[in-house]
């Protein structure tokens, strides 16, 4: 099969997979949200979002690593397999440990604690998870990850309604992220056995030392993102409260949402196919500029529609009792908006092999998020971190445009065209495609 039948397979199969999912996970958001009310939505936020920033560590950027490794050589896939998961099992007992002691430390309640305990165990599982998906990735079978996705959003939707009949608290609600990634969990390993490779646990001490060193780069990277997108949850618990969480996550969620549907499946297609690209810098050059144009249109027409219908948005989807959240929704569209451009130009740095710039990126734009929502979140609360998000965004944004039209040669009259797209591009992108095996 061609690369341009199989971008438009890839791209099909993860575009309807994501939409089935998301549309799952907007309707259990919906009523989980409404019934925990923002007090315990907001516990379940943090929950999340405290045990995702210690996630990053479970998974040490062995994900993107793979997928990368595995596109160009496909015949890697058992040994990466094999070693990531002997390595992933040592980072998994580590992190757990490590969120134990860090929520002991900030004398929570205990039920938050416990909710936390619950969400770690699912993140320590779905970073297995992520593992498996890196390597259909890397096979370019982008159809099992669009299924897993599908049956964690099943098994998610389906047990939120199984809690709210039954009348669980919070605590029963952190059980379903649980019970859906230990689902997830089978069914890859029952698909890598079938038709990838029987997963095996290797130690390759040599293979771990070149892996890490390698995929250190990508952990910061996920570290760096993780903490510019979950510290302000953390933040407004520990200032705020999680009321505050409850009615932020509400926006944040709609956001996520969006991010996950449209950038999200452009950069997981087009990633892969970039990597191939590296020794072709002019064909590189069109793939990216339609993919970033595409991206564009694509975002700051969704974001001036959420602008405009903001506050029905939020009383269609979570009611009255989130009226607080309109205000944030409206400020962190335009996060969305510059995750579609951001996303596949970081893509681009990162297939080039350009991944330690993207690394410091992150790194700034991280630290120069934490510091915007120390001094906006005291003053403006919820609003205030929605507003760094944005700006955080813009500013990592800025540096990899910059570095990307650099390694590119981007001149002014094609600066101009990543900005316009047209029926034509898509047929130049085939064209451009056509017969790359």
């Amino acid at each position: 099969m061609s690369s341009v039948k199989r971008i438009a397979k890839n791209t099909g199969i993860l575009f309807v997979s994501n939409i089935i999912s998301k549309l799952f996970g907007f309707v259990y958001t919906i009523y989980m949200a409404r019934y925990l009310g923002a007090q315990g939505f907001g516990i379940l936020s943090f929950a999340l979002a405290f045990t995702g920033m210690f996630g990053v560590l479970a998974d040490m950027g062995l994900q993107p690593l793979t997928v990368r490794e595995v596109a160009r050589n496909t015949e890697l896939s058992g040994k990466y397999l094999g070693n990531i998961a002997a390595i992933k099992s040592i980072l998994g007992i580590i992190t757990f440990v490590l969120i134990v002691l860090t929520i002991n430390l900030m004398n929570y309640p205990a039920e938050t604690v416990y909710v936390v305990y619950l969400i770690a165990f699912s993140v320590l599982i779905n970073s297995f998870n992520g593992m498996f998906y890196s390597i259909y990735q890397g096979h370019e079978k982008m159809e099992y990850v669009g299924i897993g996705n599908i049956i964690n959003s099943s098994l998610m939707f389906v047990g939120v309604f199984i809690a709210i009949y039954l009348g669980f608290n919070v605590e029963g609600f952190a059980y379903i992220y649980l019970i859906s990634g230990i689902g997830v969990l089978l069914y890859n390993l029952i698909i890598s056995t079938w038709k990838f490779v029987k997963p095996k646990i290797e130690i390759d001490l040599k293979f771990w030392k070149e892996l890490l060193k390698e995929a250190w780069p990508f952990a910061l990277i996920g570290f760096f993102v993780i903490i510019y997108f979950r510290i302000d949850s953390i933040m407004l618990s520990y200032m705020k409260g999680n009321e505050v969480v409850g009615y932020y996550s509400a926006s944040y969620r709609l956001i996520d949402a969006l991010s996950s549907l449209v950038p999200s499946i452009i950069y997981s297609v087009m990633f892969p196919v970039m990597s191939k690209y590296l020794n072709s810098i002019n064909d590189l050059k069109k793939v990216w500029i339609k993919a970033f144009n595409l991206s564009f249109i694509v975002g700051i027409t969704t974001s001036i529609f959420v602008v405009v219908f903001a506050k029905y948005i939020i009383l269609i989807v979570y009611g009255y009792g989130y009226l607080p959240s309109v205000m944030v929704l409206q400020i962190l569209i335009w996060a969305f908006f510059i995750i579609c451009v951001s996303s596949i130009t970081s893509g681009l740095l990162n297939a080039t092999n350009k991944q330690r710039l993207v690394t410091f990126g992150a790194g700034a734009g991280a630290i120069i998020n934490v510091i915007l929502n120390i001094i906006l979140i005291p003053k403006y609360s919820m609003e205030g971190a929605a507003i760094a998000t944005v700006i955080t965004e813009i500013l990592m944004f800025v540096l990899y445009i910059y570095s990307a039209c650099k390694f590119l040669k981007i001149n002014k009259s094609e600066i101009l065209s990543l900005f316009i797209f047209s029926k034509k591009d898509l047929y130049i992108i085939k064209e451009l495609l056509k017969g790359k095996k």
